[in-house]
C-alpha cells in the first residue's frame, strides 16, 4: 500500500511539472532588445532586429557577442572555461547567457509589454 501510494504521489508530481513546462513554453514571447552588464552594470543595449557582431572588452577579460537571425549568442570568449560559448542562443525575453569569469550577463527584454494602459473607477 505504501508504494502504491509513493508512485501516485511521483506521477501527481511529474505530471505538475510537466504542465508547468508546457505552460511555459505556451506562453513565452519573444524579446527585442539585448541587454549586456558587466560586474552588475549596463555595458549595452542591442536590438535584436540588427544583425552586430560586438567585442565586449573589460577588465575581466573579451567575450564576442553575435546578433544575427533574431538571437543573440557569444560566439568567442578568453575565460578558462568557455561555459559561456557553449550556451545555445537566446531569443525569448528573460533568457540569459551568463561568463562568470567576466563577471558578464546577456539577457533579452523587450517582450510584449504587460503594462497598465489605462485605470477604470
Amino acid at each position: 500500500m505504501k508504494r502504491k501510494n509513493d508512485l501516485m504521489l511521483f506521477g501527481v508530481i511529474l505530471l505538475a511539472a510537466l504542465l508547468f513546462w508546457g505552460y511555459s513554453l505556451i506562453t513565452r514571447t519573444e524579446g527585442s532588445t539585448v541587454v549586456v552588464t558587466v560586474d552588475g552594470a549596463e555595458f549595452g543595449r542591442y536590438s535584436l532586429l540588427m544583425e552586430r557582431e560586438t567585442e565586449i572588452v573589460t577588465e575581466y577579460g573579451t567575450n564576442t557577442l553575435v546578433i544575427a537571425g533574431g538571437m543573440a549568442t557569444v560566439t568567442e570568449a578568453d575565460c578558462p572555461d568557455g561555459l559561456c560559448v557553449s550556451q545555445r542562443d537566446i531569443r525569448y525575453e528573460g533568457e540569459s547567457i551568463v561568463c562568470l569569469p567576466h563577471k558578464l550577463v546577456v539577457t533579452i527584454e523587450g517582450g510584449l509589454s504587460s503594462e497598465v494602459d489605462g485605470v477604470v473607477k
